[in-house]
């Protein structure tokens, strides 16, 4: 009797344990292509919980049929904003409340991830941290946010110095340059708040003319404290003199370079510093909303003119990139009002307009973007190990890139998020 009491409960349990097991995920796909260069037709990609279990070949039952379609890792945008929205006025909204604007990102991050964006970088301020735990908490669907909790440029001062100087204005309201101590110091503040990374100004915007706004001394202060402390920089920097100086400061990206020269591409490169130069999305989306942003601040008709005359800038410059041997040119978009959930339009027009391969398209948008991140053993690539980060969309985009534009399935650590197809 022991014995038989003994041997049901060891089958009771066994039963439940079973039971409480998760079942493989699988997935059927007609073509896979893994994010760092490499493609292969009929797979079935098995999962376990959150991660790539294996990649092979099978005849049998799966959880997920998408053979008619194209797989890809899920797709990263190093460069966004992801709480800028339009109000209820239609315009570009400055002075919303924190709940208004909580509202929005959670709008603008739903419209991001179920258009195959699974990682973002929002470079960015403090509420990117509201929004991303509201994300979690409340289990909404969004892409993994990394942030910079805030922006540095010249004139940036911790909040301590703030109070004591009564702003950051001096005698006849002229605005003070920073200290170099003082830009360590915020530095060290944005670690301290939460920051993935840190953003800075070298240059002033397209719509300013792009000049190098921080000093050499400035810029060499706060790469070299955030390198100190382990925290990746990425610095906007339009003019070659503000690019240079940003890459022998030893900041570590470069967004935007409408006036890079070859000069400064061969540096970057030389040097393995990374470079995302906006071409495809963010100015083209300006000129769209026109009437949003006309008005406010420097979007005015110089302003415009400006970014009109930077598009075609654009397209030489990055034809010039792409052919810099060694120049690892990463995927951001600069998102904003506006653009949200478009995204994947920057790989459109890097293709179509900046003559990339389709290929390097894709890897510029998964693999390499995440080895930027700090992440390449993590996200970015279909293969065993990885986070089942993934994305299929209807068509081949090596033969047509715009089969980016199709989404019909996004999962993001094992879980879906959005699908056209049952299963």
């Amino acid at each position: 009797m022991t014995r038989l009491l003994l041997a049901l409960c060891c089958t009771l349990l066994l039963t439940v344990v079973a039971a409480q097991t998760p079942q493989p995920v699988t997935i059927r796909v007609g073509r896979l292509i893994d994010g760092k260069g490499g493609s292969q037709q009929n797979v079935v990609v098995t999962l376990s919980g959150s991660k790539i279990a294996s990649i092979g070949t099978s005849t049998g039952p799966v959880t997920y049929d998408l053979s008619k379609y194209t797989l890809l890792p899920g797709f990263i945008d190093v460069h966004v904003h992801i709480l800028w929205h339009f109000g209820p006025d239609g315009r570009f909204a400055q002075r919303d409340t924190p709940e208004e604007r909580l509202v929005a990102g959670v709008h603008n991050a739903a419209d991001t991830v179920h258009n195959g964006f699974t990682t973002v970088q929002s470079v960015g301020e403090a509420a990117d941290l509201t929004l991303r735990k509201k994300l979690q908490d409340d289990k909404l669907d969004g892409p993994r946010i990394l942030t910079s909790v805030r922006q540095i440029n010249e004139y940036t001062r911790p909040p301590a110095a703030q109070r004591g100087q009564g702003g950051q204005r001096g005698q006849g309201g002229q605005r003070q340059l920073s200290t170099p101590d003082e830009l360590r110091e915020a530095v060290r503040e944005a670690k301290s708040a939460g920051a993935d990374l840190i953003k800075l100004f070298a240059s002033a915007s397209i719509r300013d003319g792009g000049k190098q706004t921080m000093t050499d001394e400035q810029l060499q202060a706060v790469c070299g404290e955030a390198n100190a402390l382990g925290l990746r920089t990425l610095v906007h920097a339009h003019s070659a003199e503000s690019i240079k100086a940003s890459v022998l400061a030893g900041c570590k990206e470069i967004e935007h370079g409408a006036f890079a020269t070859q000069e400064v591409m061969n540096m970057m490169a030389e040097r393995g510093v990374y470079f995302d130069p906006n071409i495809g999305l963010v100015l083209q989306n300006y000129i769209e909303h026109k009437a949003q942003y006309m008005g406010i601040g420097n979007y005015n008709d110089e302003g415009f003119a400006a970014m009109e005359k930077a598009i075609p800038l654009n397209f030489e410059m990055f034809k010039k990139a792409i052919a810099t041997p060694k120049l690892k040119i990463v995927y951001g978009t600069d998102a904003v009002a506006g653009a949200h959930g478009h995204n994947i339009e920057e790989a459109v027009v890097r293709v179509q307009k900046g003559g990339q391969k389709p290929m390097d398209a894709i890897v510029s948008l998964t693999s390499l973007s995440a080895e930027s991140l700090g992440l390449k053993d993590t996200i970015g690539t279909v293969a065993k190990g990885f986070e089942a980060d993934l994305v299929a969309v209807d068509g081949d985009p090596l033969t047509d890139i715009t089969a980016l534009r199709k989404v019909v399935f996004v999962m993001r650590g094992g879980k879906v998020l959005a699908s056209t197809e049952p299963h």
